[in-house]
């Protein structure tokens, strides 16, 4: 005969509450949907990225020391654009770089990408000479919240955000730039205004990427007309000479090779994988890597109304950021990528303001 089994005593289970378990397994299903290795890879490089630029104006303040602002710009951009030809060489191997066809528009919207990138850069470069690393930073960074505004003359329809996102900059941007007569620095004025020309620039950039035009290319190609332009101003408004720009070649490398090489690729590479809204928060860290740059590397601070003034304005360009639900490109460098096309809301669509990005960017 088979010995019966034991029974085993049936002990009670202790009384669980079914909403923390719940609660619990939510928070973590989402953390690990939103840190994945990938992810978290992806976002460490928009970090690093983001610092490269934000340093940037460090670098721009300290140049100006050894050679003039259109003497600065032009050898930089043109050694940005030969920076990119590594890039350009990778994609031309997996597919034309110009589309048959396609010559006319590449050549006529390098140039004027690199025309109002060569005018937006020049009031940057020329103003910072005038004013800190960190104002210039946050300042250009206001680029990201005109952008809808002036999207407003083509007939786009801005969100509710875009416009709370403006207030908060503009009354930042006092507290940051006005003084005690109620007037803007010379510095600060031109590098405003350079902040127009930053946002027009990206309308125009965009305006190309929606129509397929390969943007690494555009990249080199409008590089090298700001850069030609610049040096043909240098040349005959500047003195340029050999112990000048050997003084100079550190920012100059920094400029051309990181800002604009090293601190490209990571982008394209990284925004593949890092959702929108996360690389949002972390490409606009720019300006107050900008600002952490000036304080450590030049020993610039800001008074209590200024700080206030940047917290201010950064919240602003977040708010603007994430209503449009896509990244814009960064301060420093708006041309390296495809901008967002603004498009308008047909008929009976809900009031939004979308944004379309080239391939290099998904």
């Amino acid at each position: 005969m088979k010995r019966a089994a034991l029974a085993r005593p049936i002990m009670p289970k202790p009384h669980q509450s079914g909403i923390m378990p719940s609660f619990v397994a939510i928070i973590t299903q989402r953390l690990s949907n939103m840190l994945t290795l990938k992810t978290f890879k992806a976002e460490v490089l928009l970090l690093l990225a983001a610092i490269i630029w934000g340093v940037s104006f460090v670098a721009q303040r300290v140049g100006m020391e050894h050679v003039g602002p259109f003497t600065y710009n032009g050898v930089r951009f043109l050694l940005g654009a030969l920076s990119l030809a590594p890039l350009l060489w990778i994609r031309r191997r997996s597919a034309p770089l110009i589309p048959p066809g396609g010559e006319r528009l590449m050549l006529a919207g390098s140039l004027l990408a690199g025309l109002i990138l060569f005018v937006g850069a020049s009031l940057q470069q020329v103003g910072i000479v005038h004013t800190t690393a960190g104002k210039a930073g946050f300042i250009t960074g206001l680029y990201v919240v005109v952008v809808p505004l002036l999207g407003l003359l083509w007939g786009h329809r801005t969100p509710w955000g875009t416009w709370v996102g403006a207030l908060l900059a503009v009354v930042g941007l006092y507290l940051l730039t006005m003084n005690d007569r109620l007037t803007l620095t010379e510095g600060d004025g031109l590098v405003l205004i350079g902040a127009f020309f930053w946002a027009g620039h990206v309308l125009v950039i965009g305006w190309l990427a929606g129509r397929h035009v390969e943007p690494i290319l555009l990249a080199c190609l409008q590089f090298i007309v700001c850069g030609v332009l610049s040096l043909a101003i240098a040349v005959v408004s500047e003195p340029i000479t050999l112990d000048g720009l050997r003084g100079a070649t550190l920012p100059i490398l920094y400029g051309g090779l990181l800002s604009v090489g090293v601190a490209f690729t990571l982008q394209v590479v990284a925004q593949r994988d890092a959702p929108p809204a996360h690389a949002a928060i972390i490409l606009s860290l720019e300006t107050v890597f900008a600002a952490l740059g000036g304080w450590l590397l030049l020993n610039e601070t800001l008074a209590g109304r200024g700080l206030m003034g940047c917290g201010l304005m950064f919240a602003g360009m977040l708010l603007s950021q994430l209503v449009l639900g896509k990244t814009a490109p960064p301060p420093t460098e708006p041309a390296v990528v495809a901008a967002p096309v603004l498009v308008e809301s047909e008929p009976g669509q809900t009031d939004e303001l979308k944004a379309r990005l080239a391939p290099v960017r998904q």
